[in-house]
């Protein structure tokens, strides 16, 4: 059974690798690992050293703390906003949005949050 920190980070790593638009075998040549030690830190059955962790923030552009955003001491396993997070529409369309300059993006923004708006008082 994964401990729940690990399947977090491990979340964290696959999430940010997909918004880079980075393949497992991509990463782990940037930090000189075979990609099925990738599958196995993304899956949360591995656990990620602190020197690994280092050297994949290094490779995804992020901090290392970034891998323990959004984690909390008491959280269950079955948050629902993680589940979300974890959907591949969900990265998708994440990626599409910074994909978008950021005039244009602020611009998006801002006609989704009317339009979620409008969908709460209908």
């Amino acid at each position: 059974m994964t401990h729940l920190v690990d399947s977090h980070v491990g979340q964290k790593i696959r999430q940010r690798r997909w918004m880079v638009g980075m393949t497992q075998q991509q990463l782990a040549e940037a930090v000189g690992i075979k990609f099925q030690q990738i599958q196995k830190y993304e899956t949360g059955m591995n656990r990620v050293s602190a020197s690994r962790l280092w050297d994949i923030s290094r490779a995804l552009g992020v901090s290392a703390s970034y891998f323990f955003e959004g984690l909390s001491e008491g959280q269950d396993e079955s948050g629902a906003e993680d589940q979300v997070l974890q959907q591949k529409e969900t990265l998708e369309l994440l990626r599409s949005y910074y994909a978008i300059p950021e005039g244009q993006r602020r611009r998006f923004l801002h006609l989704a949050q009317s339009l979620g708006d409008v969908g709460a008082t209908s």
